[in-house]
């Protein structure tokens, strides 16, 4: 087994780390949360070698998911994720879209939803599931424990959390999906989040203003 690689493609207006998981000897991987901006993704993966076996969601909402069936259809690989409690935002995708004035994100319906306790694998690389509700309902967290490695969606930034004022937001479910499934998963972990710079859970429970 090689080593757990991942490639950020910032994607939509939004700036959404879309990424490429993928195993660095055989290149075969998973795309996460392909937000929009299909042909940009396509030239990253080609760019990289990667061999896509599956689309992997975070959440419902539009800059996570708006150019998921797009590139489902341009791979001919499965949706996997989120949790289910956020099927109605997938089914609001391209309403939502229009309201922000953007174009060509679609709806989407997964292959397969997630729950907590599942498991989700390219190659070797295993992942946990864990169902983190408060930025959105059916927010999940790809956890790979042997590579210490989060991705931890829009649930935790450097420095910040995931904004509550959304359509099924709650601060304090937040803020205890942090506190009792993220931030006991260890010091050392990293992650990769859905905008703006990684970092270490560690970091996070000593700095974060909204953890301290």
């Amino acid at each position: 087994m090689g080593q757990l690689n991942g490639v950020i493609v910032p994607v939509t207006p939004f700036q959404q780390n879309c990424t490429i998981l993928f195993d660095a000897d055989d290149k075969v991987g998973v795309v996460v949360d392909p937000g929009g901006d299909v042909p940009a993704i396509l030239a990253a993966i080609e760019e990289q070698g990667v061999t896509v076996s599956a689309i992997w969601i975070t959440h419902g909402h539009l800059d996570h998911v708006g150019g998921a069936m797009e590139l489902k259809a341009a791979l001919g690989v499965d949706i996997i994720g989120p949790h289910e409690a956020d099927a109605q935002l997938l089914t609001n995708v391209a309403k939502q879209a229009a309201s922000y004035g953007l174009t060509g994100m679609q709806d989407c319906t997964p292959d397969r939803y997630l729950v907590e306790g599942e498991t989700v694998s390219f190659g070797d690389h295993v992942f946990e599931i864990l169902h983190c509700p408060g930025h959105a309902p059916g927010h999940i967290v790809f956890f790979n424990r042997e590579a210490g490695f989060a991705h931890v969606g829009d649930v935790l930034f450097r420095g910040s959390v995931g904004r509550t004022d959304l359509p099924g937001g709650d601060h304090d479910t937040l803020i205890r999906s942090i506190n009792e499934k993220l931030l006991p998963l260890g010091d050392d972990v990293g992650f990769i989040c859905g905008h703006g710079p990684g970092g270490r859970l560690g970091e996070e429970r000593r700095t974060n203003p909204y953890l301290i």
